[in-house]
């Protein structure tokens, strides 16, 4: 019986950007797909590369039948050698596409792609989910990016349940740095609204009204600085304070309608357009990055 014939070309499906039979290193994908590299472009730009294919290779090592096995779809696979190459790369589908790709990048140890991906990575697409983002950037080290993340998280509540798988993939340090900025605020604005300096009327030991000097009751302002706080604490970017989005709590009703009891005199005990100026401008000092 005589032996099978070898498979052609033909019988291999490559991509058509890498078919060129100049190349001399054929990569197969986990979907089977062939890619034909060119050996300089593979060892000039990847470290693992280099290393591989300093090693003896056999007379087939560089055929069809003989690939070097690639473990990731060709999703990943081809905008990886696509960079490596030099040809126009499509838009990222999404941010679970991009992570494989640096996995990928990562592994081949290529800088030429990381460089790529970090100068799109601030894009609106990715900036949309900042805790993912942060992550990206603190596995890397990319400090520009780190700090431009961080300030994106301050309307997350860190403590909510859909953010606990991100926040286990951070450094410990990536971790507490970001917690430390969310706690930060939080309790720098808590500084300020207690501070007589700030906020004079609501923070006196002893207060009296301005009109008639009847000694009055400042817990409508300790109420509200105990909402502000906890909003605080559940949204440190603190968009709901300072702003019309306060007039739905009942503390904030309490604080602006509060009088002076004397019979007589019911003069407001607080100002709500300084206070609110003053809610507003003690927010625009608080730190916005984590500290690296």
């Amino acid at each position: 019986m005589s032996s099978p014939e070898p498979p052609s070309s033909e019988d291999f499906r490559y991509h058509p950007k890498f078919a060129s039979l100049d190349a001399d290193i054929v990569l197969r994908s986990s979907e089977g797909t062939f890619y034909r590299v060119s050996s300089f472009v593979l060892r000039s730009t990847s470290a693992f590369f280099n290393s591989l294919l300093s090693l003896p290779r056999g007379d087939h090592d560089n055929d069809e039948t003989h690939p070097i096995p690639i473990p990731h779809p060709d999703c990943t696979v081809t905008p990886v050698l696509l960079m490596l190459c030099g040809f126009e790369i499509p838009r990222w589908d999404s941010f679970d596409q991009v992570e494989e790709i640096l996995v990928l990048v990562e592994e081949w140890d290529t800088a030429g792609p990381l460089s790529i991906i970090r100068s799109s990575i601030t894009a609106p697409m990715f900036l949309a989910e900042p805790l993912r983002l942060y992550a990206v950037a603190s596995h890397f080290g990319w400090e520009d990016e780190i700090r431009l993340s961080s300030s994106h998280t301050l309307g997350l509540n860190l403590y909510a349940e859909e953010n606990q798988k991100t926040l286990e993939r951070l450094p410990p340090r990536s971790l507490l740095a970001l917690m430390k900025l969310h706690r930060l605020r939080r309790d720098v604005l808590k500084g300020y609204l207690d501070d007589p300096d700030v906020f004079h009327a609501g923070n006196l030991t002893v207060r009296v009204c301005d009109k008639c000097t009847q000694e009055v009751d400042n817990s409508p302002w300790r109420e509200l600085k105990a909402k502000i706080f906890w909003e605080m604490d559940k949204n440190p970017k603190g968009d709901s304070i300072g702003n019309w989005q306060m007039e739905d709590w009942p503390e904030t009703a309490a604080c602006w309608n509060a009088r002076c009891r004397r019979l007589g005199c019911g003069h407001l005990l607080y100002g709500k357009l300084d206070t609110l100026n003053h809610l507003r401008s003690c927010l625009k000092r608080l730190p916005t990055t984590v500290e690296l």
